[in-house]
C-alpha cells in the first residue's frame, strides 16, 4: 500500500480537493498532511477531507517532508503539493516503476514551461557537476515517489533546495531513478519576489553536494561564478519589466506615532478618546464617534498636527529608490484622507486611500464618510465589513497589477488582512503577534531600508 504525504502552508482553498483526489486511488490507505503552521483554515479543511494532520517541527518544506516520512506506515511514499490540480492516474504513474521494481525513486515531469530558476541555475549546474542528471526535464519538481528505505538515507533541505537535493542524494546513494510524465497540472507559481532567493538556495544545495562529493575544483568554480552572475542578471532583467506596487500603512508605520493620538493631546480630548475606545468595539461606530472630536477645527490646524508627528527618516530615500525600480507607491490608512494625502505628498507617493473627513468652508463638520473601497463585496477575501484588504483589491484592479506583485507594509491588527493578501506582507515594528506570524518579512527597527533587499 501507499502513503501520500502533503506538506502545506495556507492551502485552505485547495487542500480538500487534493485529498479527495488522492483518496480515489485504491492503493493509497494513508494520507498525511504536514502543516507548516498555517494561519488560515488549512488544518480543519484537511481533517474534514479525511487526512491525518501533523504540525511540522520546523518552518520549511523539507522539514515537513521529513516529519511526514517519520510517521508514515507504508514502504512506498508519494509526496504531492497541496495546491495542485492533478490529472487522473497521477499517483499510479508515479508509483508504477517502483511497484514493478524498475526504480527506487521517481520524479514527475509535467506539461508546463520550465521556470527561470530551472533553466538558469539548476540545469547549468547539474550539467557541470552532475552530468548524469542533466537529462531530467524538471529537476525542481516536487511531485515525487520512492521507497521509504531510500528516503531515510538522504538529507532534506529546509528551504527551496529540498527538491534538487533529493534528486542528487538519490543519485549519490545509488538509487535507480525514473522520470515520468504526469500530464498537465495547475498550481501556484512562485511569487516573482522569491526567484532570487530560490535561485540562491537551489545553487547552494547543488554546490554543497558537489563539495561533499569532491567534485568541485578551481576551473569548475570559475564556471559556476559565471553561471550565477548570468542567472542573477537575467532574473533582475525580467523583474524590472513587471508592474509592481508597494502599499504602506500610515500611523505607526510611515509616521512614528499616530495622528489621532497627537491630535488628542493638541486639542485636549485624550480622556474622551480613551472612553470611546473602551466602550465601543465596533470599528465603524468607533470611526464615526472619533471624527466628532474634530468638529470646528480647520484644515490648517489638522495639517499642523500631522506635521508634528515625526516621519520615519529614511522613507524619502526608500521611496525614491523604489520608484527607480518601477514601483507604484501608495498609502492605505484608516485615518483621514486629508492627512494621508498630505503625507503622500510629503514622501512622494502616488496615491493615498483613507476615510473622508468632511469639511465646510475648510472647517471640519465632525462627520465622516467611509469610502466604498473599504466595504465588503462579493470579491472580498475576508469577513470584515470594512477592511483595508478591500482597498488593496481595488487598487490592484485599477492599476492592473497582480496581488502577487504587491508588497504591503503595516504594523497593527488592522493591517493583518491586507498584509496577508499581498504577494509579500511586511510587519513593521509590530507588537501584534498575529501580524508578525502571518507576515512574509519582519522589520524590527524604525527603518524602511530593509525593504530594498527584497523589493527587487
Amino acid at each position: 500500500m501507499i502513503t501520500v504525504i502533503i506538506p502545506v502552508l495556507n492551502e485552505e482553498k485547495t487542500i480538500g480537493k487534493v485529498i479527495h483526489f488522492v483518496k480515489k486511488t485504491q492503493s493509497v490507505n494513508e494520507v498525511i498532511v504536514v502543516d507548516d503552521k498555517s494561519t488560515d483554515n488549512t488544518v480543519q479543511e484537511a481533517k474534514n477531507a479525511g487526512a491525518s494532520v501533523i504540525t511540522s517541527t520546523k518552518i520549511g518544506k523539507g522539514a515537513s517532508m521529513r516529519d511526514g516520512l517519520l510517521v508514515a506506515k507504508n514502504e512506498i511514499i508519494v509526496f504531492l503539493d497541496g495546491d495542485g490540480d492533478f490529472q487522473p492516474n497521477t499517483i499510479e504513474k508515479l508509483t508504477f516503476p517502483i511497484i514493478n521494481n524498475e526504480a527506487d525513486f521517481v520524479k514527475a515531469t509535467f506539461e508546463r514551461e520550465a521556470g527561470r530558476v530551472t533553466e538558469l541555475v539548476a540545469k547549468p549546474l547539474l550539467s557541470l557537476l552532475f552530468p548524469q542528471l542533466d537529462s531530467f526535464l524538471q529537476p525542481l519538481s516536487g511531485m515525487i515517489a520512492g521507497k521509504k528505505e531510500f528516503f531515510k538515507k538522504i538529507i532534506f533541505e529546509d528551504d527551496y533546495g529540498v527538491d534538487i537535493g533529493i534528486l542528487i542524494d538519490m543519485n549519490l546513494i545509488g538509487a535507480r531513478i525514473a522520470e515520468v510524465n504526469i500530464g498537465v497540472i495547475q498550481h501556484k507559481m512562485k511569487q516573482w519576489q522569491e526567484l532570487t532567493h530560490m535561485s540562491r538556495e537551489v545553487a547552494r544545495a547543488i554546490l554543497k553536494r558537489a563539495v561533499n562529493s569532491s567534485l568541485v575544483n578551481l576551473n569548475s568554480l570559475e564556471t559556476i561564478n559565471i553561471i550565477r552572475d548570468q542567472m542573477g542578471f537575467a532574473i533582475k532583467e525580467t523583474l524590472s519589466t513587471l508592474k509592481k506596487m508597494i502599499i504602506f500603512d500610515m500611523d505607526n508605520t510611515i509616521l512614528n506615532g499616530r495622528f489621532i493620538d497627537k491630535a488628542a493631546i493638541t486639542f485636549g480630548f485624550q480622556k474622551e478618546l480613551v472612553d470611546i475606545v473602551i466602550k465601543n468595539q465596533d470599528s465603524y461606530l468607533l470611526t464615526k464617534l472619533i471624527a466628532r472630536f474634530f468638529k470646528g477645527f480647520n484644515i490648517s490646524q489638522l495639517l499642523a498636527v500631522a506635521d508634528e508627528v515625526p516621519i520615519v527618516s529614511d522613507i524619502f530615500d526608500v521611496v525614491k529608490e523604489l520608484k527607480k525600480r518601477g514601483y507604484i507607491i501608495g498609502i492605505i490608512s484608516d485615518s483621514y484622507d486629508c492627512i494621508a494625502i498630505h503625507i503622500k505628498n510629503k514622501i512622494g507617493a502616488d496615491f493615498a486611500l483613507a476615510n473622508e473627513l468632511e469639511f465646510s468652508q475648510s472647517i471640519a463638520t465632525g462627520e465622516i464618510k467611509i469610502p466604498s473601497f473599504f466595504m465588503k463585496t462579493d470579491r472580498s477575501r475576508c469577513n470584515h465589513n470594512f477592511c483595508k484588504s478591500n482597498a488593496l483589491l481595488q487598487v490592484s484592479e485599477q492599476y492592473g497589477i497582480e496581488l502577487s506583485n504587491i508588497i504591503a507594509v503595516g504594523d497593527s491588527e488592522f493591517d493583518i488582512c491586507m498584509v496577508r493578501l499581498a504577494g509579500i506582507g511586511v510587519a513593521f515594528c509590530s507588537s501584534s503577534n498575529i501580524l508578525n506570524t502571518i507576515a512574509d518579512q519582519k522589520i524590527e527597527s524604525k527603518s524602511f531600508r530593509p525593504i530594498l533587499n527584497f523589493a527587487i
